[in-house]
């Protein structure tokens, strides 16, 4: 039986889209992605929310949360530029940016921007290590 509290949260999000996805295709959600999906749901009430845990595709060990890819479509966005617009994820997001999320890479757009594009965007695979690794001056 479902709890009063899980019902009326889906209740809530009826009528968006709410995605999780890690980049190997593994369906779990860690509590770092679970933190991060509810601030923006409070703080943005997006009409689409797709999150993606990249960390497996960096020098990380297995299960990291540290690495995310974000889509953030909220009527919130409207009038603002992609500086402020990211200002309100980082300020939703200030505790896992001060902790343990090591990169996050946004795509805030409004909802007629999306439906114009409504992908998420792929990162570039990781190069791991540091420029003197590398051998890059």
């Amino acid at each position: 039986m479902l709890s009063g509290q899980l019902v009326g949260r889906l209740f809530s999000m009826a009528g968006r889209v709410c995605l999780s996805r890690s980049s190997t295709g593994e369906g779990t959600i860690g509590p770092v992605e679970a933190a991060i999906r509810m601030k923006l749901e409070q703080a943005l009430n997006p009409e689409v929310l797709e999150l993606r845990n990249e960390s497996s595709g960096h020098a990380v060990p297995p299960g990291s949360e540290t690495h995310f890819r974000v889509a953030v479509v909220s009527s919130r966005f409207e009038g603002l530029n992609p500086l402020q617009r990211h200002r309100l994820i980082h300020a939703a997001l200030s505790e896992e940016l001060a902790g343990p999320v090591h990169a996050l890479a946004i795509q805030a757009r409004t909802p007629a921007q999306w439906r114009e594009n409504p992908q998420l965007d792929t990162s570039p695979p990781c190069l791991g290590g540091s420029k003197k690794t590398r051998g890059t001056p």
